[in-house]
């Protein structure tokens, strides 16, 4: 169902509305006197007698017209806990045949910094289908109208709003199968943000040819359709202080190449542009809540195809680094993307901050499952913002090690490096030394590796399943937090 929500500013009455109200932990209901009527009261405070009151929401039937939902809010709530709520609010919501709702924001007795907003902006996220392909659409939309004095500013609203718009964004883009997004068609929707302010540079075939980005272009070689480096420049400041950099690999879909994928799960490789989703999303929400920040956004678009001029095993190349590449398996081409997209960053925008992300190793699933996003980075300050950012929006990211014990690894007897540790092991912490390698200029660098956290199919507290949009309010959270 489609989420409907609107602000009124005025005076909840005791009609005969659909109710979401708010009450503490041990449901004690006695600020709800003036909220609902003598009779209602007194019917809740008794069959809350036989409830459970450890539940956190629990629905009361007045009669076959209302319906009265209490939630009840703990005393050190925090965000995420609110859109946690919000969250199992939807699930409710969603399973009943009622369709409209009024929030009485007057009922909160809680100390908590605009708990409405977060507590919306939960069912919101939570409320997210990709059903572009299904013939049969669910068109019913849940109406939720919010009234009293604890709602949202128009400029907190305005944010809840751009972050999901650019979490939703991301989302689409990762459900779209491959043969609609290819790297041709996502080149044309980055290009369409223009409208939003954001300033895009695209670089065809024949510009990163001359700019001698071939670790990029060798990926996608053996494909009919185009290589592209795309960037989107927000410029949320009048100074020309240094932006903040963000990079994301784009592969539309991956086979493996020459090395080619078993078909079991290959269907899933269409996820394989989720980070350059994440750094898409990210910037059309900075666009849409005009951030005070300069940031630029840097995706490498590709489709990694077997063929005649395919990219072979043991080919070598010369990255725009100037960097020599021996490529030991065509599977392992997400780090060759993000190596010449990583030092074109650094070199065009000496930026303040580089993080890039990538649905990288498989290796890094079976380190952290689908709880945490594999960090890695050259700077502790940088490494702590990302680490305390990403517990305050439930978007985890755990440090991961690097060091340069780990670069014989990847030293090649051919050429300067080999796109792979053939020995085995540490397969996460190679591919970011081998991504590190490419930061030129000791830039801050944070490399998440999101391969468990960028799709998820029995689904998360803020999402029913699928893409999950993992990264946008994390690195949103960055730059409000630390930045702004």
């Amino acid at each position: 169902m489609n989420i409907k929500i609107n602000f009124k500013n005025q005076v909840f009455s005791k009609a005969s509305e659909n109710s979401i109200l708010f009450v503490d932990e041990k449901y004690n209901i006695s600020s709800l006197r003036k909220l609902i009527s003598g009779t209602e009261y007194s019917y809740i405070l008794d069959l809350l007698k036989t409830e459970d009151i450890k539940k956190k929401i629990i629905t009361f039937n007045i009669n076959s017209k209302r319906k009265i939902i209490l939630i009840s809010l703990k005393k050190n709530l925090t965000n995420s806990d609110a859109e946690n709520l919000g969250a199992k609010c939807y699930e409710l919501l969603n399973k009943s045949k009622i369709t409209e709702y009024t929030v009485n924001s007057d009922s909160i007795n809680h100390k908590s910094n605009n708990f409405i907003g977060y507590f919306l902006h939960g069912i919101k996220l939570k409320s997210y289908k990709f059903e572009k392909y299904k013939t049969k659409k669910n068109k019913n939309e849940i109406s939720i109208k919010v009234l009293g004095k604890n709602i949202p500013s128009q400029k907190e609203q305005i944010k809840f709003k751009a972050i999901e718009e650019g979490t939703f964004y991301a989302r689409d883009l990762v459900s779209e199968p491959g043969n609609v997004l290819h790297p041709d068609e996502y080149a044309k929707r980055i290009n369409s943000l223009r409208k939003l302010g954001l300033k895009i540079n695209i670089y065809d075939d024949k510009k990163l040819k001359k700019l001698g980005m071939n670790t990029l272009l060798g990926v996608g070689q053996g494909s009919i359709r185009g290589s592209y480096l795309v960037t989107m420049e927000w410029n949320g400041l009048k100074n020309k202080s240094k932006p903040l950099a963000f990079v994301g690999k784009g592969v539309c879909f991956d086979t493996g190449g020459i090395s080619l994928k078993p078909a079991k799960f290959m269907e899933d490789m269409t996820y394989d542009m989720a980070g350059s989703a994440v750094v898409v999303g990210l910037m059309k929400s900075l666009a849409l809540r005009k951030a005070k920040i300069n940031a630029v956004g840097v995706v490498g678009l590709v489709e990694n195809m077997p063929g005649g001029n395919a990219q072979r095993p043991g080919d070598i190349v010369k990255s725009y680094s100037g960097k020599t590449v021996e490529i030991l398996n065509t599977d392992a081409e997400g780090r060759l993307v993000l190596a010449d997209a990583l030092t074109f960053t650094e070199e065009k925008y000496n930026p303040k901050i580089i993080v890039d992300l990538a649905t990288l190793t498989g290796a890094i699933i079976v380190s952290l499952g689908s709880e945490y996003a594999g960090l890695f980075s050259n700077n502790d300050k940088l490494s702590q913002q990302l680490i305390e950012s990403g517990k305050n929006v439930e978007e985890k990211v755990w440090r991961m090690p690097l060091n340069k014990n780990y670069d014989k690894l990847i030293d090649s007897k051919n050429a300067d490096m080999q796109n792979i540790n053939y020995l085995g092991g540490a397969g996460s912490t190679t591919a970011a030394q081998f991504l590190q390698r490419f930061i030129l200029n000791k830039t801050p660098w944070a490399h998440l590796d999101i391969a468990g956290m960028a799709f998820s199919k029995y689904g998360g507290a803020l999402n029913s399943g699928g893409a999950t949009g993992y990264g946008v309010r994390l690195l949103n959270k960055l730059i409000e937090d630390h930045y702004e």
